[in-house]
């Protein structure tokens, strides 16, 4: 989805796109003003608005906001530092995606796209009116200094648009992407989310007086092209984003509603029960929350009883996005390179038990790394699911076709112990063997242990359930939990024996797979490859989704990665909810129906202070 990691970061489209064409002379390329991987699109040429959106909404207000961690930075591009929440504000991309479609976007700093029916390229042609908060043009030099510098510093990006061979000027307006393969059909749509820097700022002076340097941080406040500017900020601590009134892209007819309120203040708190607490006494105006229990008893204070804070829960934002939430240890480590490990692993969490005595049966339990879609896996493989997957039979473990996939079930203390057998078992497979209340290596003497990294503090209740399992088979499992810079530099150099993931999967998975699940990626330090996965089946079937013919082949190839993954246990899956959970004080609005993709938030709702 897309893209340093934003709401709407990674989203990507299988690329169905409908016969729906801009306005040009007959020798010309044919642009179409959007792409839709289901069906043709639903707006038209000439739309005035999405639906969506309230376009009487008033502007004005201020929004207050709050999240856990620090900043260091406002360079959206590079995969070092902490980069402050809000970003999307101030930089836009060359579509924007319409929240009331399934995996479809419209022009945003492009006015059309162009492609041949080989998927070998693709042409952009920007709006002649787009420009920088400066005045000057966005350029095709603007796009193409973007695409290079984010596959130069951002191993994530690298990996993403790695089929993207170059990147040329073919008109004033135009900027031409050329691939390395034909077929790939969702790489035009993920170039359209290509976040796009202006050159001439970052290669001039600084406020310093020195060259700007994009390869590095910086607590510069950048020039966009979007709706806001940095107004404001307090290293580490705050950031107020302030509405532009000479945004050129404010009547645009996918910007008509949206960005409603004239100031954005977020307050970085590093502690998540101060920033609770904030919440509770009106210094921050939203809310969404994730701790089940806290939703369940916490939300009782004065202002929700007398209807000041409203609560609602929601369906839309997941209705398209698959979830994998796991404990992921990290198979670059020696103790955790046997798939019979990891599975024994997964047979000291109990999850029933959490889920009732820490999380009011709030959740449910992840069997799929697509849960929640339709793309999720379940019985036996069939059709031609069963075809791919026995055409590298050799290279899967067998009860693929055999057995399907169940995480094990506890709940009651006769089950735990029965499970906790069943793992002693597994080690033992695997060369591990009891010694008085340790689990060692039978070969080195070597003890059986680990530290789990943890990001924040909350998370602890949940995995220290999980070490206390473990602690009753020999093995020792340390919580440690690490301030945001800490935890994230350690991430992305893989440091860490197990970590707490989540993977968010649209409804059209393709190149950000390879970043995922890859073998390059495996070593490529700031990747997504939490688990250190290099499986030469997970590449084959990689590539097969990303160059599928058609949607069914698509699926097949996704549902057949998806059992690989599950039988090779790589991790130790959570759980999620299927709802979202949001609160916020009635000083602020969203129209009665949200999209039915996404909860639209800031961007749709408005202040009830704006006149």
């Amino acid at each position: 989805m897309a893209f340093v990691w934003s709401k709407k970061s990674l989203v990507v489209a299988f690329m169905a796109l409908s016969a729906l064409t801009l306005p040009v002379k007959a020798q010309e390329q044919t642009f179409q003003i959007g792409t839709s991987s289901i069906g043709e699109l639903k707006y038209k040429p000439g739309f005035k608005r999405f639906d969506y959106v309230n376009p009487d909404a008033p502007k004005g207000g201020t929004l207050n906001l709050s999240t856990t961690g620090t900043f260091d930075t406002f360079n959206p591009l590079l995969s070092k530092g902490e980069l402050a929440d809000g970003s999307p504000l101030v930089f836009e991309t060359l579509t924007k995606s319409a929240d009331d479609e399934l995996l479809a976007s419209y022009g945003l700093l492009a006015e059309g796209v162009s492609y041949p029916a080989d998927f070998s390229s693709a042409t952009f042609r920007l709006r002649a009116e787009a420009k920088w908060a400066d005045g000057q043009p966005v350029t095709p030099e603007d796009v193409i200094f973007s695409l290079d510098k984010a596959k130069e510093l951002n191993p994530l990006l690298s990996n993403y648009y790695k089929h993207v061979a170059k990147a040329e000027k073919t008109g004033d307006r135009d900027v031409t992407f050329t691939f390395d393969e034909k077929g790939n059909k969702e790489l035009p749509n993920i170039l359209g989310q290509l976040t796009i820097l202006p050159k001439h700022w970052w290669e001039g002076m600084g406020a310093d007086g020195k060259p700007r340097d994009i390869g590095k941080t910086t607590l510069e406040a950048p020039m966009g092209s979007g709706p806001y500017k940095i107004a404001a900020f307090t290293a580490g601590s705050t950031v107020r984003y302030e509405l532009r009134d000479d945004y050129w892209g404010k009547d645009l007819n996918v910007n008509v509603g949206q960005n409603n309120f004239r100031n954005i203040t977020y307050t970085f708190f590093g502690d998540r029960d101060v920033e609770f607490e904030a919440f509770r006494a009106g210094n921050v105006d939203y809310r969404q929350e994730n701790q089940a229990s806290r939703w369940a008893t916490a939300y009782d204070f004065p202002a929700v009883k007398d209807g000041r804070v409203i609560r609602e829960e929601v369906p839309n934002a997941l209705r398209s996005v698959g979830i994998m939430q796991a404990l992921t240890p990290n198979t670059r480590r020696d103790q955790f390179k046997d798939p019979r490990v990891r599975e024994a692993l997964n047979y000291a969490f109990d999850f029933e038990d959490l889920n009732k005595n820490l999380a009011y049966n709030a959740f449910k339990r992840i069997d799929s790394y697509f849960w929640g879609t339709e793309l999720a896996a379940s019985g036996l493989p069939q059709g031609r699911e069963l075809e791919i997957l026995q055409g590298m039979k050799d290279q899967v473990p067998p009860e693929v076709f055999t057995t399907p996939y169940t995480n094990p079930v506890a709940g009651d203390p006769q089950k735990l112990r029965d499970n906790l057998k069943t793992a002693i078992g597994l080690f033992k497979e695997a060369g591990y063997e009891l010694k008085g209340n340790r689990m060692v290596n039978s070969k080195t003497g070597q003890p059986m242990s680990f530290e789990i990294l943890l990001s924040n503090s909350s998370f602890e209740r949940s995995v220290m359930p999980f070490a206390n399992n473990l602690k009753k088979i020999g093995i020792e499992a340390r919580l440690r939990t690490v301030d945001a810079s800490q935890y994230t530099n350690r991430v992305r150099s893989f440091d860490y024996d197990m970590i707490w993931s989540i993977w968010g999967e649209t409804m059209n998975p393709g190149n950000e797979q390879m970043d995922y699940w890859g073998s390059q990626a495996a070593t490529q330090q700031g990747s997504r490859n939490y688990a250190g996965i290099s499986n030469p089946a997970i590449d084959a079937l990689i590539k097969m989704i990303i160059f599928a013919p058609n949607r069914d082949e698509q699926v097949a190839a996704i549902k057949a990665m998806d059992r690989v993954l599950l039988a090779n246990h790589y991790v130790v899956p959570l759980f999620y909810s299927n709802n979202s959970r949001l609160a916020h004080w009635d000083r602020m609005a969203h129209p009665a129906e949200l999209p039915e993709y996404s909860i639209g938030f800031p961007e749709v709702w408005w202040s009830k202070d704006a006149k």
